[in-house]
């Protein structure tokens, strides 16, 4: 058996959730511990606002403000994570785009070779309608490499925290 790792390209998912900030952490743990490449994607959901339009519940001038918000949150979470790949000694290449989630993502495992798709954990989907909206079980069902989607945020916050 090698003791090389079955993956040198991973990408972590980021949305501003804490499961996607855990699944960041162990990502960061993962990479530091195999020498992966460690890649960061946040996807701003522009096809969720227009579809927000589209049904009236925001406005052109309400989706424009509101966009300028999300990508203010989207820097300020790639920063943070800069920062926690740095803290841990991990380089860190980052993206942040638009569109729909899932195809954004899966467009960029497929552009940069990625083997390691991580994931914060899947929401408890609770109706039809959730499930075919959740681009976080979407992109679980149909990336086009593995998945490894964190669970217990405690325990990954307190690996993080005593590895210096």
């Amino acid at each position: 058996m090698s003791d090389k790792v079955p993956f040198s390209e991973i990408l972590v998912y980021l949305d501003g959730s804490e499961s996607s900030m855990s699944a960041c952490m162990y990502a960061i743990l993962l990479a530091r511990s195999t020498g992966s490449r460690l890649h960061a994607i946040y996807c701003i959901n522009t096809k969720a606002l227009g579809d927000l339009v589209k049904a009236r519940i925001f406005v052109s001038q309400e989706k424009t403000e509101y966009l300028a918000d999300l990508k203010k949150d989207a820097e300020r979470h790639i920063r943070h994570t800069k920062k926690l790949a740095e803290s841990r000694h991990v380089n860190l290449v980052t993206t942040v785009t638009e569109g729909s989630p899932s195809a954004e993502v899966s467009h960029y495992i497929k552009a940069h070779g990625i083997q390691l798709l991580v994931l914060g954990s899947v929401n408890m989907i609770r109706s039809r309608r959730e499930e075919l909206t959740s681009e976080t079980d979407r992109m679980l069902r149909t990336s086009p490499c593995p998945v490894l989607v964190t669970r217990d945020d405690e325990s990954v916050w307190q690996m993080f925290e005593e590895l210096d």
